[in-house]
């Protein structure tokens, strides 16, 4: 499941994480997981969400059991299901729900990217979209801890999302495309 090397989807998700995540600072948190190989590929097989549930319950508990020196956080990229962003999200409290389930609330969260993502009250050509636009549908799992970590090494999160609008505003869609991201 996590062959970096050979999988295209892992190989387009690294280029999306190194070109747009960390080459334009959208996420100031990803650079040193992604640098100390502690983030986890894992591509779902899964057609239908049932079976994307079952395997967001596995690598949930996989990511709690694991040790974060070794694994600090999961990226489960899901082609083949919720390729649509309406389906995607509505999906998103169905993913919520396996954390109520298995009691991981307060230490394990989802972070959600999807290549059609929009935010509510744009355009769907509006650059500030890209800042959540992967490849393929995507589910990140985060640890709490390391969330709250991060944000005691940064005086001011509240700026990132303010910081990213402005970088993309300037990058606009010719300067995404240049970076060799799909639109």
């Amino acid at each position: 499941m996590n062959k970096p090397e050979t999988d295209p989807v892992i190989t387009q998700t690294q280029h999306w994480l190194e070109q747009a995540v960390i080459g334009l600072n959208l996420c100031p948190f990803a650079k040193s997981v992604h640098a100390n190989q502690r983030l986890r590929y894992v591509v779902s097989a899964a057609t239908e969400p049932e079976q994307l549930i079952q395997e967001l319950a596995r690598e949930l508990i996989f990511l709690q059991r694991a040790d974060p020196d070794e694994v600090e956080t999961t990226l489960l990229i899901h082609p083949h299901v919720l390729t649509d962003f309406l389906d995607f999200n509505d999906f998103l409290d169905a993913a919520d729900g396996v954390i109520d389930e298995l009691q991981l609330q307060g230490e394990l969260q989802i972070a959600n990217f999807h290549p059609q993502y929009r935010f509510d009250g744009t355009q769907i050509d509006d650059i500030t979209n890209y800042s959540n636009r992967s490849p393929y549908p995507t589910l990140h799992l985060l640890r709490e801890s390391s969330i709250e970590r991060a944000i005691e090494t940064m005086a001011d999160t509240d700026s990132i999302f303010e910081t990213n609008v402005d970088t993309l505003r300037k990058l606009g869609l010719k300067g995404w495309k240049a970076l060799g991201l799909a639109e």
